[in-house]
């Protein structure tokens, strides 16, 4: 259409042009515009034609390339001070702060996008420098996500976090605040619970969201500590049991269901409960299991302004149930440790009150406790935290935040940490959520 209104511009410009010339020169231009126009006629055949053809060939031929894709970046910048001067033993997130000054815990790039009229493709890659200036890399993520099943159904495949309740699958710029909560380091190590694997979902259809998902995925890896990770000694303290998968009982399966509803035009409550089962390696059978029930609550006034003023509470339970097999000791290998149960639980709760447009306080209390087992294993020692913390946010791209944690560490002491964070987007990423 464009290419003929082009066409037809220039034929219409034609006799102004002739208007221009000398008496001896029009008959040279009459000629000129004549043939300008049969040209014209012609292209827009040709046009036509090519028009029909192609739209012929989009209506029988499905889409080859994707319909889109996003780039952003977010990168984050921890600075600080603690009392304990080995800060990587109270800040045991992999995104934590981990050194007295300054800590770059995260920087992400990601890719999302349409892929066909089927799919949806997400990627996000997570480069840190560790404390001794050395540059890390991972694929935290990378999966597709079907946008056409029917019955309100979704696969999602890859690479991703578990969905096991409210802030395990969240990347750090979303957190409200700076180190994540104790309980998730115990249950699933530094890095939260991630696997490659499958995770369907159904959307019920009852009159307010509910939703029920189930994740089949590989129960090995660096992010599956309750499971079968290779630092898992550090929970059990024995000789790792090389385990291969045999059947479907081998693999981790990690079921969840939410619910939200409105309390009043200005309330709204969701809860959620969460399970992850699989094999742990500290012997040929032995078994992990874990539970989790989380809740979220916000208020927000009919009148509030680019959403505050308001008050959200978060809460997470968490407990684990890890069976360990009689196993020879890792560090002396001649002293057998006897077969037991080793149980864990923890909890958190955070208040966050929007004062004021991108004005933020916040609270959070959270305790991690572990069961006496015959290996003493730091990981599961008992653990309280307070935190109070304060974040502004310039734009919807870009914070300032600031905490101070109180650590009680039961046998060891108590502790005080002060950091700050800043935070910026760029590109694609999607904004702050309030």
């Amino acid at each position: 259409m464009r290419g003929r209104l082009f066409l037809c511009a220039l034929a219409m410009a034609g006799p102004v042009a002739v208007h221009a010339q000398t008496p001896q020169k029009k008959d040279s231009v009459a000629k000129a515009e004549a043939d300008s126009i049969a040209l014209v006629r012609q292209l827009e055949k040709e046009l036509g034609a090519n028009s029909a053809d192609t739209a012929t060939a989009a209506a029988s031929a499905p889409r080859a390339t994707g319909g889109y894709m996003n780039i952003g970046f977010v990168s984050l910048l921890d600075a600080g001070w603690s009392s304990e001067a080995d800060v990587a033993s109270l800040q045991r997130g992999d995104h934590d702060p981990k050194q007295r000054g300054f800590t770059l815990p995260n920087t992400e790039l990601t890719f999302d996008g349409a892929v066909d009229p089927y799919f949806k493709g997400f990627a996000n890659i997570v480069y840190k420098l560790l404390p001794g200036g050395e540059t890390g890399v991972e694929l935290e993520e990378a999966y597709l996500l079907t946008s056409s099943l029917p019955g309100n159904l979704q696969l999602k495949a890859g690479q991703f976090f578990t969905e096991f309740g409210r802030q395990n699958n969240q990347h750090p710029h979303a957190w409200a605040f700076v180190d994540e909560p104790l309980v998730i380091n115990r249950m699933f190590g530094p890095e939260g619970l991630r696997s490659q694997g499958l995770r369907l979902s159904w959307l019920l259809p009852t009159k307010f969201y509910t939703e029920a998902m189930v994740t089949v995925a590989n129960a090995n890896g660096g992010a599956t500590s309750s499971f079968l990770s290779d630092e898992s000694s550090d929970i059990h303290g024995g000789v790792l049991a090389d385990r291969k998968v045999r059947a479907l009982g081998d693999m981790l399966i990690a079921p969840r269901l939410t619910t939200s509803f409105d309390l009043s035009d200005t309330q709204t409550l969701v809860l959620g409960a969460s399970g992850a089962f699989g094999p742990n390696n500290s012997g040929y059978s032995t078994r992990s299991q874990v539970y989790g029930v989380d809740g979220y609550w916000k208020w927000k006034p009919a009148a509030a302004q680019a959403g505050f003023p308001f008050l959200s509470m978060q809460a997470e339970a968490m407990w684990r149930k890890y069976d360990a097999a009689e196993r020879s000791l890792l560090s002396s290998p001649d002293v057998t440790l006897p077969a037991e149960t080793l149980k864990d639980n923890g909890a958190y709760a955070q208040l966050l009150w929007g004062i004021k447009p991108r004005i933020v306080a916040g609270l959070r209390g959270e305790f991690a406790n572990g069961k006496d087992g015959a290996f003493a294993s730091e990981l599961r020692g008992d653990r309280t935290r307070i935190s109070p913390n304060f974040t502004w946010y310039p734009t919807e791209f870009s914070k300032f935040r600031v905490q101070y944690n109180y650590d009680d560490r039961k046998g060891i002491g108590t502790d005080h940490s002060l950091w700050f964070q800043f935070e910026f987007l760029l590109g694609a990423h999607a904004a702050h959520k309030f």
